[in-house]
């Protein structure tokens, strides 16, 4: 006989398996964003204030919801960013930006989060403290998507002239390191349409990534030497991209409705890309037209199946076993441009809940000075007349010299600054370079072991027995 306890644990449990799907618009603010019992259908939620561009809406460690807003036509404010506590009823959180923001991107940890700006520019803040870390140039135009490593290590980029960047996460938050060009890993120009998705792939070491585009094909990359491993061409533009849970089927959306199928093998280094019936599946639930072209605007992947957005106002879950459609979801207040699937037991009230909770700050606008940059300040102090007048003498005082030689051990005069700052940089391109080799040795030995169990599966059957005797 179970008891009380177990039964609370059995509960939970089943409470965790269960999800939620988060669905938001990008047309008008005050549509909000709904989430759906992906098991009955049933509305769960409904947040009044939310109007997101495309990869703008993320879930942030299954605890907060995390959105950017689309600037209204004609507005000369800054960008916003919205963020929501799923177990808790409280106002939005509301940062605002010096201009106008896109995609975001979070680590699995939810430290860090990253956001792309019409302009090309890339900002990244500390979420507990709202602390802007970085903020760059990345690309000439605007961004359109963005994705970190499944480890958190590289953060890639999209724009919509078609070039993709891989940024070291490391370099990028090394303290010191004012010159964030100097964390580029890869930089490529092969799509000639906007980047409308990016994957990366948690096997084969996490060196490859897939992307989309507007121009009809998908590409697969190595992450770290920014080379082409393949390229797969489609009749159509692909606008969404995902991989299947267990990463071997990929899903890519078309601009008039249909969402080809495509067998996927991050292992299979010389073409990742496979059907072994040479037919290509093609799922075709949405409203598919060729002169109204409601394409697909999000896809994503969870414990039920498939989920897909399209701009006929639906979402389909489907049976990626049957490609059937299991529920059909109506958004009659406009097309969608996110889906985020969420776990059930997140939207659940935590009140008594003994483990702290992730805390979430205003995110600043502007990058503060860091303890160690306050620290340089105050070794500028004004000084008296008489200290002014030794200085000007060569130092003559024992006092003043001393004081001049302790700085310079604790690495308090700009000299000192400068040279930890070169030291930083050097660390930083050895680091990147050996992450690099490790790569590259990890992909020789891959496929090393693939030729060997080659050889042994093409081995004769009499030859294993002549071994075995």
């Amino acid at each position: 006989m179970r008891s009380l306890c177990d039964c609370r644990v059995i509960k939970r449990d089943n409470m965790d398996c269960k999800e939620a799907l988060a669905v938001c618009s990008d047309k008008n603010i005050s549509i909000g964003i709904t989430i759906w019992d992906l098991e009955n259908g049933d509305r769960l939620l409904h947040i009044p204030t939310c109007s997101s561009p495309p990869h703008g809406l993320i879930s942030l460690r299954n605890q907060y919801l995390v959105a950017s807003q689309v600037q209204r036509t004609g507005s000369v404010s800054g960008g916003v960013i919205f963020s929501w506590p799923l177990s808790k009823h409280q106002a939005t959180l509301r940062s605002y930006l010096l201009e106008s923001t896109g995609p975001l991107s979070c680590t699995r940890d939810g430290t860090y989060l990253a956001c792309g700006a019409t302009s090309g520019n890339i900002y990244v803040w500390e979420v507990t403290s709202g602390r802007l870390l970085k903020n760059w140039s990345a690309h000439h135009t605007s961004i359109c998507c963005m994705v970190l490593s499944s480890d958190d290590s590289f953060l890639i980029s999209g724009s919509a002239d078609g070039s993709i960047a891989v940024w070291s996460m490391i370099g990028l938050l090394a303290e010191g390191n004012c010159d964030c060009l100097t964390s580029i890993v890869s930089m490529s120009k092969d799509h000639t349409g906007a980047i409308t998705g990016l994957l990366p792939a948690s096997t084969n070491s996490s060196s490859n990534f897939i992307s989309s585009s507007l121009d009809g094909t998908c590409k697969v990359w190595n992450m770290l030497s920014g080379n082409l491993i393949k390229t797969k061409a489609f009749p159509l533009p692909i606008t969404a991209i995902v991989l299947d849970l267990l990463e071997e089927i990929l899903f890519c959306g078309s601009e008039n409705g249909a969402i080809f199928l495509n067998k996927f093998d991050a292992g299979l280094l010389n073409d990742p890309f496979s059907n072994p019936c040479g037919e290509q599946i093609v799922l075709n639930g949405h409203h598919v037209c060729i002169f109204c072209r409601k394409s697909i605007t999000a896809l994503t992947s969870c414990k039920a199946g498939l989920v897909s957005a399209s701009d006929d106002c639906t979402v389909c879950l489907w049976d990626t076993v049957n490609y059937t459609i299991i529920r059909r979801f109506n958004h009659f207040k406009g097309p969608i441009s996110n889906l985020v699937a969420i776990s059930k037991s997140s939207l659940i009230p935590k009140n008594n809940q003994r483990t702290s909770q992730f805390r979430v700050c205003v995110l600043d606008k502007n990058s503060q000075p860091t303890n160690f940059a306050k620290e340089t300040v105050k070794l500028l102090p004004s000084s008296s007349a008489q200290e002014e007048a030794d200085a000007m003498l060569g130092c003559r005082s024992t006092n003043l010299l001393e004081k001049h030689i302790l700085d310079l051990e604790r690495g308090r005069t700009l000299d000192a600054l400068q040279m930890k700052i070169e030291t930083n940089r050097e660390n930083q391109m050895w680091a990147i370079k050996m992450t690099k080799h490790t790569m590259e040795m990890n992909q020789c030995l891959q496929s090393a072991y693939l030729d060997l169990l080659h050889d042994r599966l093409l081995q004769p059957h009499d030859s294993r027995l002549k071994m075995e005797k």
